[in-house]
């Protein structure tokens, strides 16, 4: 069964499952480019009117729309999209491909506190709004990060990249003067 978790975002709509839906991670596809879209599922999801930006996790995806579209039309479409898609799969939506991954071995100490941080401190409050932070780099006691799914584009993404995430980082990762959004 599929429910639905509003956001601070009223554009953004976190859909729950109670299936697996991506045992990679978190990633986000955009309609701007779907062409590099290989997963059918995904492809077909962004193909629908209005649908602006999918972010896939664990236990939920979250779709940003565009204004022109009510999410009494579109909100029927995804359900009956995921339904359909674990009805005739029993596999997560994304899964692990046979290809090397990252190699995250050689980061410095600095960059794996930040991390640390990112993933068990703010991750799941973000989470829980059907967004996700992205680790880009550390440099010069600047961290840059990207803001993903609901998060991205919402009117109070900023505010709580300033006073929460900044705060945060500053707080547990002494190295730490400043955190922007790319």
């Amino acid at each position: 069964m599929i429910q639905t978790e509003t956001t601070p975002n009223p554009e953004s709509l976190k859909f729950l499952s109670e299936n697996i839906i991506s045992n990679i991670g978190t990633e986000e596809f955009q309609k701007s480019e779907i062409n590099k879209v290989k997963n059918p599922f995904i492809k077909e999801l962004l193909s629908f009117k209005g649908v602006e930006l999918v972010l896939l996790s664990k236990n939920f995806l979250s779709v940003k729309k565009t204004k022109d579209i009510s999410w009494n039309e579109l909100k029927p479409m995804v359900i009956s999209h995921l339904n359909h898609y674990f009805e005739n799969n029993k596999e997560p939506i994304l899964k692990e491909e046979l290809k090397n991954k990252k190699n995250k071995e050689n980061k410095d100490e600095t960059v794996k506190k930040i991390i640390d941080v990112l993933d068990t401190k703010i991750r799941p409050a973000v989470a829980r709004d059907g967004g996700d932070i992205k680790f880009k780099s550390f440099e010069n006691g600047i961290v840059k990060v990207e803001l993903q799914g609901s998060c991205s584009g919402c009117p109070s993404s900023l505010m709580t990249l300033k006073q929460g995430v900044q705060n945060l980082l500053k707080h547990y990762v002494k190295e730490v003067n400043s955190v922007e959004a790319n």
